[in-house]
Formats: C-alpha cells, sequence, structure tokens
C-alpha cells in the first residue's frame, strides 16, 4: 500500500488539539494521529453497520461473589458462535480476569458484552473491537 501526501488546512485551534493528541498519544508525527482518527473512524462506523468485526472482551470480577462464574459461562453459551477463545487469569486470592477473544456481527459482540458486564459482582468490563479485513 502506497502513501500519497496531502495537505491539510487547519484552524489553529484544531492544529493545536491535534498536536497534543499526537504528545498525549506518543504518535512519532501527526500523520500517524490521523491515520490512528481516521481508521477508529472507520471501525466505529463498521460497528453501526453491524459488520463482521473481531473484538476482545475484558472483565474483571470476585470470584467469590455468589454464581459469578456460572452466569458468566451461562451467558457465554447462548453466544458460543462468538467466542473464538477465553483465558481466566487470577489476579489476587479474590479476583479474577477473563479476557474473551471475539469475532461477528458488532451488534452481536455489543449485546453480549452489556450481558456479562451488567452481571452482578463484575467490577470493571470493557469490549474492544476491530475491523476484520
Amino acid at each position: 500500500m502506497g502513501v500519497t501526501r496531502f495537505g491539510v488546512s487547519l484552524e489553529t485551534e484544531l492544529l493545536e488539539a491535534l498536536d497534543e493528541y499526537v504528545i498525549l498519544n506518543n504518535f512519532p508525527n501527526r500523520s500517524q494521529a490521523i491515520r490512528h482518527l481516521i481508521e477508529r473512524n472507520l471501525v466505529e462506523t463498521k460497528w453501526q453497520c453491524n459488520n463482521i468485526v473481531a473484538g476482545a472482551l475484558v472483565l474483571q470480577f470476585d470470584h467469590h461473589k455468589r454464581e459469578i462464574n456460572n452466569q458468566v459461562m451461562d451467558i457465554q453459551h447462548q453466544y458460543h458462535e462468538l467466542i473464538l477463545s477465553t483465558q481466566h487469569f487470577h489476579l489476587s486470592h479474590d479476583s479474577c480476569l477473563d479476557v474473551i477473544a471475539l469475532k461477528g456481527p458488532s451488534k452481536s459482540l455489543t449485546e453480549l458484552a452489556d450481558k456479562l458486564i451488567a452481571l452482578k459482582g463484575i467490577k470493571h468490563g470493557k469490549l474492544v473491537m476491530s475491523k476484520v479485513e
């Protein structure tokens, strides 16, 4: 894939915001930041169109919370066709972390994530999705 150079005109405030974004995100230059922003926009558009995407769902929870493991497993089995793999980590005596690799229609991944994150006992959950070529 070749690279094409082009000029962009921005208001001073917007250029300053871009430069701050470059610094905060450790991009080597403005071009990388602009590529990232465009790519993120394209991925989010694919989510909204319900395209096939890949994703990872991270869940942190207290495994002593009553029935949490069974509830997580039951929901995962309802969406088995979306789940590529799961990893379970023991962070401490009480705290566990699940990382669930997913692939499927973006709305289905979001639906699965919302159900799992909403479970009582989930301390933190986040879904990240990326386009599939």
